[in-house]
């Protein structure tokens, strides 16, 4: 595997139309041609017939787009995928409700990357604080999509977006291979543990504006997960960092941070 064969993924909950939207796409769209990932995963999009965030993120980057969501109204957003790569093929699956109102589900993008297919998930699960139970049914369910839309002759997917879930949570460990949760366990990387700063990494901060009212802790719930390295030691995390971390005069992107990766494939 040579230095070259690299790929940056970023990911960032856009927070939909929250806050001063149209001053905020600028910083986000100003983010993404400065840091110039090759696939993004959003989470929180709108996606309507006058109205589409993920092309107004998109527009002029070079980046295609793919989206998805349920189609249920009580949270009309969706998950967004964009690929500096022809996209190849998607789909969409929703995620258990466990009971609750959530409509989650994860985006899936096969890319046709340089390096051969690769899979992308965006996701978003339940985001109360005490709907682990729920998270938990979420995690297996995004495993169980992997497994069918991926083939061993793929590239390692990825998967990133807003787990709403602390690394210390029972969903986080199950996909970093440290619980089964009563069943076969599974394994991906969690590339800020792997390849971050060594902070707490945190990505819902009360430093930032938009983060502050809802009163919640600091902590990291946003993140770049990916399946490997195979046998052939692909998707290797080589470097991770926090990316809209700071405003932009006094707008931030997002109530969230995002998270940066680069994989080696």
């Amino acid at each position: 595997m040579s230095a070259a064969r690299t790929l940056k993924v970023l990911t960032l909950n856009i927070w939909n139309r929250g806050g001063p939207w149209e001053e905020r796409l600028q910083v986000i769209r100003a983010g993404l041609a400065a840091m110039r990932p090759d696939v993004v995963c959003l989470q929180e999009v709108l996606c309507l017939p006058d109205f589409d965030q993920g092309r107004l993120i998109a527009e002029g980057l070079g980046y295609e787009v793919a989206f998805g969501r349920d189609g249920d109204d009580h949270y009309p957003f969706g998950n967004a995928i964009l690929s500096r790569w022809p996209i190849a093929r998607t789909a969409v699956r929703p995620l258990p409700r466990g009971g609750t109102d959530e409509n989650r589900v994860v985006t899936f993008a096969s890319l046709d990357t340089p390096f051969g297919a690769l899979p992308v998930f965006s996701t978003h699960l339940n985001w109360k604080l005490h709907q682990g139970h729920v998270r938990v049914q979420q995690v297996r369910e995004l495993v169980a999509f992997i497994d069918h839309e991926t083939t061993e002759s793929d590239l390692p997917a990825v998967l990133a977006g807003d787990f709403n879930a602390e690394p210390e949570s029972d969903e986080i460990r199950y996909l970093r291979g440290l619980t089964g949760l009563g069943g076969e366990c599974v394994y991906f990387c969690d590339c800020w543990a792997a390849a971050g700063d060594g902070s707490a990494g945190s990505t819902f901060v009360r430093h930032n504006a938009y983060a502050r009212n809802d009163h919640e802790p600091n902590r990291r719930i946003d993140y770049v997960f990916v399946r490997g390295p195979n046998e052939r030691l692909e998707g290797v995390a080589r470097q991770c960092s926090l990316a809209f971390d700071a405003p932009y005069g006094d707008v931030w992107a997002s109530d969230h941070l995002g998270v940066l990766a680069e994989i080696g494939v």
